[in-house]
């Protein structure tokens, strides 16, 4: 078939999917100016679109993605899912005749059951909106992703979120008992269940959790609360460098004390927080770490980590009291937007274990000097998850060949280190094109059957992934 052939077939595609959701859908659920259609193309990754979308389908209920979907899937239109779009590594981007699935109006916290500790939400509430409104049951949401306050739910389930508190608690696929979801052909199917316990068939639910809306979309979701924690002490310890503040966070695992956060951050990383918000962290060392303990035992583990820290710092500061700690936390939560200040974030996401976390930050800091490539370097210290950040003018309209180089060193160094490519961001676009040196052959095979097993047509959110 032809490219020209091939394009007016498309385009006769796209036009009769656009008659039949006018026809089916509620007249406010569907958006075709392109105008309106063009700020869906790309996600906060920045990642280039490849074109622009056919349409948005704005969807409030589980009916309007069947709907959808099924007229999609039997014209061969590819649907791309998506939530707020603060997805970091691509996954939301919608091409050339894509139809966007816009999920952020499914937003109802539909149950909060405290007795079970669950609650029953729609893709689109936001991770911080549901974590308050467990709290007023004395509970808490425990995934606790940097972008909280803009997330929602349903794309946290996508790319299996982790965030601040992981370690202790672990990442989204921990916390979802159980989905609805919507197949590629419009087929509803419901996984899991309420209980904690349960392994009746295939874990259909930890499946569709970090698949990237390649293998179902999720349109509502049963999600496991925890108890807020009766006490919480934070400390701040500063470093003379990098290198020995992941090597002081590895000294805490080694010491068996299990933090519910452990923040690292380093001196590019602060003095952009200092630049944004006009603090002084900078000046109190060349790397900060952010150590969170929490529970009955909160203050006795506080100390043990002192008693690790001591004589590897160069200050360290214990919060007061919870404001104290919040403004710490708000300034570990401000390093990315601090960051898109001075350009264009590319942003990786190796994870390594985590004994080998000092060696993955000296040899990240190698790879800067010999590409001549700025790294600004934070990371989950307390479960190995390293985010090196490239910054690059953000009026460029491609990545520069320097920054990929780089990003592949970062890559092939996760990878030789025994961790992985990515930890929580996903593989979206960005890192598609090194996904099966890391998986192999027959494993990256066998996970594009099972996506030709749930979408037989490719269809749903095509190129990303797998």
């Amino acid at each position: 078939m032809s490219t020209v052939t091939q394009s007016v077939e498309q385009a006769a595609a796209g036009a009769r999917l656009l008659g039949l959701l006018a026809r089916d859908l509620p007249p406010d659920r569907l958006t075709s100016d392109p105008a309106r259609v063009a700020p869906y193309a790309t996600d906060r990754s920045g990642a280039p679109a490849g074109g622009e979308p056919l349409a948005v389908v704005h969807a409030r209920r589980t009916d309007d993605v069947s709907t959808a979907l099924r007229h999609a899937d039997a014209l061969g239109v590819p649907v791309v899912p998506r939530g707020a779009g603060t997805g970091l590594s691509g996954g939301a981007t919608a091409g050339e005749g894509n139809l966007v699935l816009d999920l952020s109006r499914m937003n109802r916290i539909l149950e909060i059951a405290p007795q079970d500790q669950v609650a029953v939400v729609e893709p689109g509430v936001v991770t911080a909106h549901l974590d308050r409104a467990a709290a007023a049951h004395g509970l808490r949401y425990a995934p606790d992703p940097a972008s909280a306050a803009l997330s929602t739910i349903g794309g946290n389930i996508a790319t299996n979120a982790g965030g601040l508190r992981c370690a202790k608690y672990g990442v989204t696929r921990d916390s979802v008992l159980g989905v609805e979801a919507v197949l590629a052909d419009g087929t509803v199917v419901r996984t899991g269940r309420r209980t904690v316990k349960g392994v009746a068939g295939y874990d259909l639910t930890a499946l569709i959790t970090g698949s990237e809306g390649t293998l179902a979309v999720v349109t509502e979701a049963t999600v496991r609360l925890r108890p807020v924690p009766v006490a919480t002490a934070t400390l701040a310890a500063y470093f003379d460098t990098f290198e020995a503040a992941a090597d002081a966070s590895s000294a805490i695992t080694a010491a068996g004390i299990e933090t519910a956060m452990a923040e690292l951050l380093d001196g590019s990383v602060i003095s952009a927080i200092d630049s944004a918000q006009g603090t002084a962290l900078r000046e109190r060392g060349a790397a900060l770490l952010i150590v969170q303990c929490d529970g009955a035992g909160a203050q006795a583990e506080a100390e043990r980590v002192a008693a690790v820290l001591a004589g590897r710092v160069t200050s360290l500061v214990v919060a007061a009291d919870d404001a104290e700690a919040d403004a710490l936390l708000a300034a570990r939560r401000f390093a990315l937007p601090a960051l898109e200040r001075l350009g264009r974030p590319l942003i990786e996401d190796i994870a390594v274990p985590r004994s080998r976390l000092a060696e993955a930050v000296r040899a990240i800091e190698d790879i800067s000097v010999r590409r001549g490539v700025p790294v600004f370097t934070l990371a989950h210290a307390a479960d190995g998850n390293l985010h090196p950040i490239i910054v690059v003018d953000a009026g460029l309209t491609e990545l520069p060949e320097a920054a990929w180089e780089t990003a592949g060193d970062i890559f092939a160094l996760a990878l030789r280190l025994g961790g992985t490519l990515t930890g929580e961001h996903g593989v979206g676009t960005l890192k598609r094109q090194w996904i099966a040196e890391e998986l192999g052959t027959d494993n990256h095979a066998l996970q594009r059957r099972i996506k030709a097993a749930f979408d037989p047509h490719h269809t749903l959110n095509p190129g990303k992934a797998v």
